[in-house]
């Protein structure tokens, strides 16, 4: 099972290798078409299509999916509201990612881009031809305009673009970014990811009358310039895109074969259980299944058995996300690591892995799991090295133990022996146990509520709230609508949430965000957790300002070993594996992206599949 992400902001990476591509602007600057943090982009400026694309494939059809929640806000970038699914969907960016490659981009908006050896700045050339959809140019006012908006309206983008500290105009069709740093090597490419705004909307009054404010929450349908627009929207419940058929980009090579439903659609339910009905009876068309019981139980309806729905299991090769019950530091029973640690000890994995999802899982050992960038062994070499340099400042497992989830396998299958431990160190976290909760010696009771907003993890949360009730503590859990859980998730109010941090091959500016001190105290932000450590934050500048890619695994390692010994959060679980159902209406290219199976960006409606579904329906 796992949690929605945001289809907003994702951490892009780090560790920029660029490829000159394109003749040079001169001696000193070369023209980029793409940009890899990792190697060398596979596609050459003269590329007609990606090869995970059907480039002929045909447009038209629709698709229905669920969205989880309500909404009140077409506005995604800002924190004040709750956002609707996909906006993303109607605007471009710079550059646009490719989901068969780690941290690579190629130019969307922009043609090309150049940087200094120091990179110090990035010179993004835009398109001539790049329009917004009321047909008015993109121009370098609108990039500026975008980088300020973003910044003044989300802390998570403040943070990102914190080196960025100034865009400016340096010719008809190109803008100049200015950093405060030398040597970041991701720059560029996470400026290239920026969504281009049209300043000349937002600098408007409203359908008001009013002047629009970027930084609010707002439904009035926003203008944007991407392969959408917004084509009808009922507030709270449903959001209907569609497709622009003369999108200034649709022939260019980043964008063939690509964004094919003439019509998506997302329909709200607060309750996935109601939306999978729906989905059953061919109101929802398609359907990514996050309940590994529900995989395993919940497909044998009639559609199923004629063929009328279809369901496949697609591999994925990423970081796996840090899926985890996390930890709200700010409350003071959660301040000393010994008692964060006995949280981990008490939950039980593999009984949840076989009694609760059928062993579709396996446990996440590493914020930065099923890649080179994760901690093993013990420290050495040049990780070794920078640790050395906080030896003191961090905990002293850091370099004599591996650190490793508890296991209950075997004869301890109940978990009594880490359960014992877990005891132990509370004990000497100095809470002894009266009136049966334990307490400590101002007579402070050792308490935790579980903010939930998705039914389907209350089977998950109970049988831990159990086992930490075995411990003398008191346990409790409360369920909210997802406006309720995102307001005090945003101000912090909560003890325990379930977060997933999601990571890139190349991590960079984003890491500020998630454990930054800067970050604990800015509401909005995705240090959830409140984590304000020198060390941690002397780790990410390391990170950082890596100036290659031996010095930016070995930096990673360290960041990842110090945030595990320092049980911030419990770990849950990962799948390498996307499990999709819908009806079958829809084919696919042949190879599938190998990160993401992209279905909205790269299937299409297969009119045949249609016509033989509807006949199995009757």
């Amino acid at each position: 099972m796992a949690r929605k992400l945001s289809l907003v902001l994702a951490p892009v990476g780090f560790l920029l290798v660029l490829h000159p591509v394109v003749a040079a602007a001169s001696e000193a600057l070369q023209k980029h078409h793409a940009l890899s943090l990792i190697g060398t982009p596979p596609y050459r400026p003269d590329f007609t299509h990606f090869d995970w694309v059907n480039p002929d494939a045909p447009k038209g059809g629709r698709v229905r999916q669920m969205a989880f929640g309500t909404f009140d806000s077409l506005n995604p970038y800002s924190i004040k509201g709750n956002a609707v699914a996909a906006v993303p969907l109607i605007y471009d960016r710079l550059m646009t990612s490719s989901p068969d490659e780690a941290s690579t981009s190629y130019g969307l908006v922009a043609e090309w881009v150049t940087y200094p050896d120091d990179f110090t700045s990035a010179t993004f050339q835009l398109r001539a031809s790049a329009r917004f959809h009321d047909g008015r140019p993109i121009t370098p006012e609108d990039v500026i305009f975008s980088l300020d908006a973003l910044k003044k309206a989300s802390p998570n983008y403040a943070y990102y673009y914190k080196n960025v500290v100034n865009a400016e105009k340096v010719g008809d069709h190109q803008v100049k970014f200015t950093f405060d740093v030398s040597g970041n090597r991701e720059l560029p490419l996470i400026v290239g990811q920026l969504v281009v705004l049209p300043k000349h909307f937002w600098a408007a009054k409203g359908t008001d009358g009013e002047p629009r404010d970027f930084a609010k929450s707002t439904l009035e349908v926003p203008l944007g310039s991407g392969p959408y627009r917004i084509k009808e929207v009922d507030a709270g419940r449903t959001i209907t895109f569609e497709r622009v058929k003369d999108w200034w980009a649709k022939d260019l090579p980043v964008a063939k074969g690509q964004w094919n439903f003439d019509e998506i659609k997302f329909v709200y339910f607060r309750d996935p259980v109601p939306g999978f009905q729906a989905f059953k009876v061919g109101e929802i068309d398609y359907w990514r299944e996050a309940s590994a019981k529900n995989w395993a139980t919940g497909y044998d309806f009639d559609a199923i058995k004629k063929g009328a729905v279809v369901k496949e299991k697609i591999p994925v090769v990423e970081v796996a996300p840090m899926q985890a019950f996390a930890f709200n530091l700010r409350r003071p029973q959660f301040q000393d690591a010994r008692v964060r640690h006995a949280f981990n000890l008490a939950f039980n994995f593999e009984w949840a892995n076989k009694n609760l999802f059928y062993d579709e899982y396996q446990r996440v050992n590493s914020y930065f799991d099923n890649s080179p960038l994760k901690a093993t062994g013990l420290p050495e070499g040049r990780e070794l090295e920078i640790l050395d340099e906080i030896r003191g400042a961090v905990p002293s497992e850091v370099f004599t133990t591996e650190w490793r989830n508890p296991v209950n396998a075997g004869p301890d299958e109940d978990g009594r022996k880490h359960l014992a431990q877990a005891a132990k160190l509370l004990a000497e976290a100095g809470y002894t146990v009266k009136d049966g909760v334990l307490t400590n010696a101002a007579g402070v009771q050792l308490k935790v509520e579980f903010l939930n907003d998705q039914p389907d993890f209350e089977r998950i949360i109970l049988p831990y709230m159990g086992q930490l009730q075995k411990l003398g503590i008191k346990a409790t859990m409360r369920s909210v609508d997802t406006p309720q859980y995102q307001g005090r998730v945003d101000k912090f109010d909560f003890d325990v949430i379930v977060r997933t941090f999601r990571q890139s091959e190349s991590p960079g500016n984003e890491q500020r965000n998630f454990w930054g001190s800067a970050a604990a105290d800015k509401p909005g932000s995705a240090n959830v957790i409140g984590i304000k450590n020198p060390t941690v934050d002397t780790l990410i500048d390391k990170v950082i300002l890596a100036k290659d890619r031996s010095e930016l695994v070995a930096a990673t390692r360290a960041l990842d070993r110090v945030l595990l010994w320092n049980h911030y959060v419990v770990p849950q679980w990962h799948s390498p594996f996307q499990r999709l159902a819908m009806w079958n209406y829809y084919a696919r290219p042949s190879k599938l992206p190998s990160r993401d199976p992209s279905f909205l960006r790269v299937w299409w409606w297969d009119e045949a599949k249609a016509k033989r579904t509807a006949e199995l329906r009757g």
